[in-house]
């Protein structure tokens, strides 16, 4: 039996091309929630006995997660500049180092919708971030590094 710890996922992101990327690691990363879920089409007939029939449509995903608030940091000025810019970036949640055998996780290019800053009184500033894919080039992939 096999188990993942939490620490041990990876959020990168691609500082180069889809063809050739530079992935960077996003080490200033505190909580992440990878949210995969489909929209639902009823299929419901009578010939059901009594039960409802319904089957998947569109994917969707979400990544949510919190950075503290450091302005130095490259990736958080990359996802800061996105939001602000309205520009796209390709990113990776990965269970692992994106160069590991059997590491695996979604790949996509990402629209920043939500750059949101916190300011607790006894804590460190921090920035929660949503990210969702974006029409782009690529359509998002579940990725397996072999």
């Amino acid at each position: 039996m096999s188990h993942k710890l939490g620490m041990e996922g990876k959020l990168f992101r691609n500082a180069g091309t889809y063809a050739i990327p530079d992935w960077k690691e996003m080490k200033n990363v505190k909580d992440l929630t990878l949210t995969l879920e489909k929209g639902e089409a009823d299929l419901t007939t009578r010939g059901n006995a009594g039960w409802k029939a319904t089957v998947g449509t569109l994917k969707e995903g979400s990544i949510e997660f919190e950075m503290v608030w450091d302005t130095e940091d490259e990736g958080f000025t990359a996802l800061q500049n996105a939001w602000f810019g309205d520009t796209p970036v390709e990113m990776a949640v990965m269970d692992g180092p994106i160069t590991a055998s059997g590491s695996q996780g979604l790949r996509a290019t990402m629209s920043v919708i939500s750059f949101s800053r916190k300011e607790p009184l006894e804590e460190a500033m921090t920035a929660s971030i949503s990210i969702k894919p974006t029409y782009a080039e690529h359509a998002p992939e579940w990725m397996k590094v072999t």
